[in-house]
């Protein structure tokens, strides 16, 4: 009988035959113990053919679901698939820099945080730099996430428990922030790791592409949370602020200001 991985790192799958390879061997070369689950949201010959290049190593499990559920319910499902102590979430379109998952174990055993999460270097939607990057704090706390998300979804790395105990909902808004801000308020804060290890390409045919779009997602994350009015409007106002100071100040390190 195998022993069973320290990380279990959820991969869902749609549309991404052209850009997994590399989320996949970003994975492979971290030094953490830990086991990959690919999940295809969705019938796709192209994925298929490019995932037979790793049917050999016993650390990927590639499945498929038999209807498209989205990502967030992809991501549940690999949750209860998975057997680490941690989960780490990446999307197939993004990848990591070596010594990710090390750098993150190694924080949260220090901190006894439930989750840690990276800075992310943004990229083109065809992987090229921008020369923008995103940081993010060392403590990460529930009364600051209330007004700016600082937690990329492909740089988390949680405690298993945690998300089995609040999964991921609500895929008409941002329901990975709805699920930082549960799990912040119920366990306590969470670390940051302030280096890039996170390679993450923006697209504007995502739920976060059409900022009007974003923004109303952003309110339905309020309301999912059982705000009033006034506190919702207040997070808002705070949100959208901290939304424009997060590009200027990444285009200002750019320019070297």
């Amino acid at each position: 009988m195998k022993n069973k991985p320290l990380v279990s790192v959820v991969i869902p799958a749609y549309r991404c035959s052209d850009t997994i390879k590399k989320t996949i061997d970003s994975v492979l070369i971290q030094k953490a113990d830990f086991e990959i689950l690919v999940l295809s949201d969705g019938f796709d010959e192209k994925l298929d053919r490019v995932m037979e290049e790793y049917q050999k190593d016993e650390r990927i499990r590639y499945m498929k679901n038999s209807r498209n559920i989205g990502a967030a319910a992809t991501r549940n499902k690999g949750v209860k698939m998975a057997e680490g102590k941690y989960i780490a979430f990446l999307d197939a379109d993004d990848w990591w820099a070596e010594g990710k998952l090390q750098c993150q174990l190694d924080r949260m055993e220090k901190s006894d945080a439930v989750l840690c999460a990276t800075a992310r270097e943004l990229l083109t939607p065809d992987g090229k730099k921008t020369g923008k990057v995103i940081p993010v704090p060392e403590k990460i706390t529930y009364k600051k996430m209330l007004s700016h998300n600082c937690i990329a979804c492909s740089s988390v790395l949680i405690k298993r428990e945690a998300i089995e105990a609040v999964p991921m909902e609500h895929e008409d808004c941002h329901e990975d922030y709805l699920t930082w801000l549960k799990i912040l308020k119920r366990y306590g804060d969470g670390c940051g790791v302030d280096r890039p290890f996170l390679k993450y390409r923006l697209s504007s045919t995502g739920k976060s592409g059409n900022k009007i779009h974003a923004a109303k997602m952003t309110w339905k994350v309020y309301q999912y949370m059982g705000f009033s009015l006034p506190q919702s409007a207040l997070c808002f106002i705070r949100y959208a602020f901290h939304g424009v100071w997060k590009y200027a100040a990444a285009a200002m390190r750019k320019s070297g200001l």
